[in-house]
């Protein structure tokens, strides 16, 4: 990363036009005039695992990433996707950047495989649909670059650019535009989001439990309907004893028998719904906890970089004032004295320079915040596909439960084998 003691840019100073830049609104700069749907409209990535390097332990994974947005198809791996975080968090060290998933585990099976698949996938959705980020050639690089070195090229571009604060024109004037009280706001804000998360992380626990009880019912359903199958296909003979010549056991075999299809279009429809569950609801509520986790995340740099670093610059120049002084009191060599009095000079510019990126990371948390709460309505977005999906699942269920009722008739064949009508349990067990 770029070193925070760089120079401070200067605001008269002319420059090309970089597409680097921070893209600012008409207005307040400070303030972002987007809404969810504009966010979304940004750009649809998908990440998916190239067909023929699908397997059980595989050496290497390698993912198709197609762009709505740049039209544009590419072929990246794990390690491509390391280079592109690693720029992203050089060029934009104060916003949120999200984390990418850990590397393969020896072993890893498919399961971990596909769930390292999706994480990808929200994470560059996520970035794709970032203000600063979506108009960054990075970006442009990563999604749409099909030549054979992807890493170099990204590492190429963020060569010598310098981060966001080097070519953001706003940057040295970032404090005329925080309100009065930014520190208080932040710590607010950071209580609230943290609060958000929690939340989200018990939905997002529940919400996977449900899934896995509808895939688990799934699974029963099929086994139910595979042990009827089974039990009617039996070929035991029976003896004509046991029987009394009555042909009721064949025909209940044969009833139970043709009942294995409704069961498994149940477990096919439990299926269904539990996978349009696991793409609807929990994806959704994972990205919308890889954002909030990415606003903790930077939180903690604010706190321990910027912050940490201006704390450092200060107790050093205090203890540079001291020597002067007692160089001073001493009445050391001239050539000393300058020499000091000159690092003086050189920490004061790291001080205004530190001092400078602590207003401007406050700046980008200010905007950081709001983009959390852009996304915040993706509430109401997960809350309809859980809803919809319920009632479409149960809707669906129901009609086939209804369509096996009738072919039960046969099981309840009366004494000269005519059907019985359906009684409840309660009716079969009534002593009367």
């Amino acid at each position: 990363m770029k070193s925070l003691d760089s120079p401070v840019p200067q605001v008269s100073e002319p420059k090309a036009p970089d597409s680097s830049r921070m893209q600012m609104p008409p207005g307040n700069p400070l303030l972002l005039s987007l809404t969810l749907q504009e966010l979304l409209a940004r750009d649809a990535v998908q990440v998916e695992l190239i067909p023929e390097k699908k397997g059980l332990f595989l050496k290497h994974v390698e993912y198709e990433v197609s762009s709505q947005r740049f039209k544009s198809c590419v072929y990246r791996r794990y390690n491509d996707f390391v280079v592109f975080h690693e720029m992203l968090l050089q060029k934009f060290p104060y916003r949120m950047v999200p984390a990418l998933p850990p590397k393969r585990m020896l072993g890893a099976d498919r399961e971990f495989i596909e769930a390292r698949r999706r994480a990808l996938k929200r994470f560059i959705n996520l970035v794709a649909r970032h203000p600063p980020f979506s108009e960054d050639v990075v970006l442009k690089l990563f999604l749409s670059f099909s030549g054979p070195d992807v890493q170099n090229k990204l590492k190429e571009c963020a060569q010598c650019v310098g981060d966001e604060f080097m070519n953001c024109k706003l940057a040295a004037r970032a404090k005329d535009f925080l309100p009065a009280d930014i520190q208080t706001q932040f710590a607010i804000s950071r209580e609230l989001i943290r609060n958000i998360y929690n939340s989200f992380h018990k939905l997002r626990d529940r919400a996977e439990r449900m899934v896995s009880r509808t895939i688990d019912n799934a699974a029963d359903l099929l086994i139910f309907g595979k042990e009827l199958s089974a039990l009617g296909s039996d070929t035991t003979p029976l003896p004509s004893w046991a029987t009394l010549n009555s042909s009721t056991w064949g025909s209940l075999k044969q009833a139970l028998k043709g009942l294995s299809v409704e069961f498994a279009l149940l477990a096919d429809k439990a299926a269904q719904q539990g996978k349009q569950e696991e793409n609807d609801v929990v994806e959704k509520l994972n990205l919308f906890l890889d954002l909030l986790q990415s606003y903790k995340d930077l939180c903690e740099r604010h706190e321990k970089g910027v912050l940490h670093k201006h704390q450092r610059a200060l107790h050093k120049y205090s203890l540079m004032k001291r020597q002067l002084m007692s160089a001073a009191v001493q009445n050391r060599e001239p050539e000393s004295v300058e020499q000091l009095e000159s690092r003086i000079v050189e920490q004061e510019n790291v001080i205004q320079t530190m001092e400078l990126r602590n207003y401007f990371s406050l700046y980008c948390l200010h905007q950081e915040t709001q983009l959390v709460h852009v996304y915040l309505p993706l509430t109401s977005h997960i809350l309809g596909a859980f809803v919809s999906s319920q009632i479409q699942g149960h809707k669906e269920m129901s009609k086939v439960w209804n369509d096996l009722q009738p072919k039960l008739q046969c099981l309840f064949a009366g004494p000269h084998g005519a059907p019985s009508p359906l009684r409840s349990p309660q009716d079969g067990l009534s002593p009367h």
